[in-house]
């Protein structure tokens, strides 16, 4: 007979048999089916952004990662939101170029390397990715910014970046499937 509190055992609060345990597995399943049903409930499709976070030019913010390219972003949900630990602040959501790659790498900041240990496969142009607004800035003084997907970019960004240097670095539909 199982003792008080193990599984199967008596409840010491109520008197009533404790509910099985659930595998990791099917704790899983449930959290996930719980994520499906409440994204739907409150009418937001997982395809389209992040709840509740505002883009660059007032709309709701869209993913940054694409299908077949690198899961981006601080919390690595595809989107370029920002929170409290987030130092850097990952909200320009960008397309890598040869060029900005280069010049990231002469900083210190090779994002072209993959990084195993954390689970980072290095960027090649043509990936998306959430970029720090201040790296972003730096990059475009020197010319060599990547261009930015604006519907992705958190409005966190303009903290550091004005929206004019965002948009003359728009990209347009065309670019989006270009490099």
């Amino acid at each position: 007979m199982p003792l008080r509190g193990e599984r199967g055992g008596v409840s010491a609060a109520a008197g009533r048999s404790a509910p099985p345990r659930l595998s990791r597995r099917d704790a899983a399943r449930h959290l996930f089916l719980w994520a499906l049903v409440s994204a739907c409930v409150l009418g937001v499709g997982l395809a389209m952004g992040s709840i509740g976070r505002v883009n660059v030019l007032g709309g709701v913010l869209q993913k940054c990662s694409r299908p077949g390219g690198p899961v981006t972003g601080f919390f690595r949900d595809g989107c370029c939101t920002t929170g409290d630990n987030d130092v850097g602040r990952h909200v320009v959501c960008s397309k890598m170029t040869q060029e900005f790659l280069a010049f990231t790498r002469s900083r210190g900041n090779d994002l072209s390397s993959p990084a195993p240990q954390y689970g980072f496969p290095g960027l090649r142009p043509g990936d998306f990715w959430c970029l720090c607004a201040s790296r972003w800035k730096e990059a475009f003084q020197h010319g060599v910014a990547p261009p930015v997907c604006l519907e992705a970019t958190d409005e966190a960004a303009l903290r550091i970046v004005s929206l004019e240097d965002l948009q003359a670095h728009a990209l347009s539909e065309e670019q989006e499937g270009e490099l």
